[in-house]
């Protein structure tokens, strides 16, 4: 009872904190988990902190100012660093050199030089660094702090070397702690797959990660590891996604897995999604390396389902010239229709020749298009 109490007063939030605060989006490396964290200074991508995480307290690195997220979209990247809008602010001091050069003639009659002098003076810096306040200069937005609410979870400290130092000798234990884990897994017969492990920076813990098609009666082997490392031990079932969110990878696409690298949220994918943008239903291309899915499968079909809404659905017939012929595809990309006759005739026309008449609740083709389809 005293431990659990002990545990849920770390996990609460720290009172006579204040009201008004800068909020990051903070990355746990381990398990690239990104939450929102508030800090009563300003802090810069890129920085380590000491913060709690859904596994306890880990090292975290600050990856974005969250101060924007819940507001209206606004048209423009503030995070983009360009070239300089100050007219030579941003140029080196100029120098300025006086060279004095003393020469003679030798018994051979060539100049050589006996004494040369150079004096350097540098122009003076102005007064106020015009770069501090450019669009272009500045490396990042300034962030402003926001109202918090009583449950936000804050930055319990900034990293030192010390951490930095054991975050990197835990790491290198993690092999070991893999090996003797998997050891034991075979010696107890257990239907699991041991992905990756972690040894907690604020806590003694280490947590494996393993995946199982179905549940796992690990208690056996939690009291076998406990008695190798002496400290506490948490195994956490994970799913195929969550294994590539954990380890990362390369995609199809070349680039690193949007699960590791993008986004942490796992949103549901559905074959409707790949039906929608009209892409092959071959499994082994619209699924990752997980076996699921592609996560990118959901980025564009909002875009899609809206874009599809201003043309005439797939199936619908449409009455060219003297023929009424059946709509087997729209191309939103390409901004065209194509068109299957009775007579097996097809026909590719651009969206822009139809359009949905009020009156008569249909689809229909342009006067102009369809005289121009008459004429030839």
């Amino acid at each position: 009872m005293k431990k659990d109490r002990l545990r849920a007063s770390e996990s609460a939030p720290v009172q006579n904190r204040p009201a008004f605060a800068y909020i990051y989006l903070v990355k746990n490396p381990s398990s690239n988990e990104i939450s929102i964290c508030a800090w009563d200074s300003v802090l810069y991508p890129g920085t380590s902190v000491v913060a709690p995480t859904r596994y306890g307290l880990d090292l975290g690195v600050v990856v974005a100012n969250a101060d924007k997220i819940g507001k209206p979209y606004e048209k423009g990247n503030d995070q983009c660093q360009g070239a300089c809008l100050q007219s030579g602010c941003c140029a080196s001091p100029v120098a300025e050199e006086e060279v004095s050069v003393t020469g003679d003639l030798d018994e051979n009659g060539q100049v050589v030089l006996v004494e040369q002098d150079t004096t350097i003076q540098w122009s003076e810096d102005p007064d106020e660094d015009e770069c501090s306040s450019c669009p272009g200069c500045s490396a990042h937005a300034p962030s402003d702090m926001v109202a918090l609410s009583g449950d936000t979870v804050w930055i319990d400290r900034l990293a030192t070397p010390s951490d930095l130092s054991r975050y990197q000798e835990f790491a290198t234990k993690e092999n070991e702690a893999m090996k003797i884990c998997r050891e034991k897994i075979k010696l107890h017969k257990l239907d699991m797959k041991l992905v990756t492990s972690h040894f907690l920076l604020g806590e003694a813990k280490i947590i494996f990660f393993f995946t199982a098609d179905v549940r796992v009666d690990f208690r056996e082997l939690v009291k076998d590891l406990v008695s190798v490392f002496r400290i506490r031990i948490e195994l956490r079932q994970i799913g195929v996604r969550d294994e590539s969110r954990v380890l990362g990878g390369l995609a199809v696409c070349g680039r690193d897995y949007c699960c590791h690298s993008v986004t942490d949220k796992l949103n549901p994918v559905s074959i409707k999604m790949a039906k929608e943008q009209n892409l092959s239903l071959n499994s082994m291309k619209i699924s990752g390396p997980c076996g699921r899915l592609l996560c990118c499968l959901s980025y564009e079909f909002d875009f899609y389902v809206e874009e599809k809404q201003k043309y005439p659905s797939e199936g619908s017939k449409l009455k060219v010239g003297y023929d009424m012929m059946k709509i087997t595809e729209v191309n939103i990309l390409s901004k065209k229709l194509s068109l299957l006759g009775s007579e097996g005739r097809m026909l590719s026309i651009p969206c822009s020749a139809v359009f949905f008449n009020e009156e008569n609740s249909r689809w229909e083709i342009t006067e102009e298009y369809a005289s121009e389809f008459l004429s030839n």
